[in-house]
């Protein structure tokens, strides 16, 4: 069974803040199991007070959702989704599982093969910006943000392909 290792953590969390350091955006950031359980978190130097509690519930979101379904590629389809379908189901995620359900971009699963090991989670900027730092540093670590074989339905492919259109990510596309 693959894991994320913390050295693969403290790898992405270099990364994640050199690339904040250079926007100018100081961020927290965490990495959870595919269970969801916190294996690293981090605060830069002058991250709001509220930022690590959000980058763990992002991560967090992430990985109960993508662990349904593969529908579930990233904060930024989770939100649209549930913006489509139920907003209110959201916050009632949010209260029942205190306050760890959290969609936004800026966070997205961590695959090893065709194995979900984990997710991660970055908060501190805009959620363009989180997204952009993410893809970095996920870049830089090698970690890849779907399964090596994806065997997502086309259906559901065009379902994701459609909400990336929508949140002005046109360039995207499974």
């Amino acid at each position: 069974m693959a894991k994320v290792t913390i050295a693969e953590c403290r790898t992405f969390f270099l990364a994640v803040t050199e690339k904040a350091a250079e926007m100018g955006v100081p961020l927290s950031m965490a990495v959870v199991s595919a269970e969801g359980h916190l294996i690293a978190l981090e605060r830069m130097d002058d991250a709001g007070f509220i930022t690590p509690d959000t980058a763990r519930a992002k991560a967090y979101t992430v990985a109960a959702f993508r662990s349904m379904s593969p529908r579930f590629q990233d904060g930024l389809i989770i939100q649209q989704w549930f913006k489509e379908r139920n907003p209110q189901m959201m916050m009632n995620a949010s209260v029942f599982s205190n306050g760890q359900i959290v969609a936004s971009g800026g966070c997205a699963p961590i695959f090893k093969g065709d194995e979900m090991v984990g997710a991660y989670g970055i908060s501190g900027a805009t959620s363009d910006q989180d997204e952009i730092i993410g893809q970095y540093a996920r870049a830089r670590v090698g970690w890849n943000h779907k399964p090596e074989n994806d065997d997502t339905p086309e259906s559901v492919k065009q379902h994701i392909n459609e909400i990336y259109g929508k949140v002005g990510l046109d360039k995207r596309a499974l």
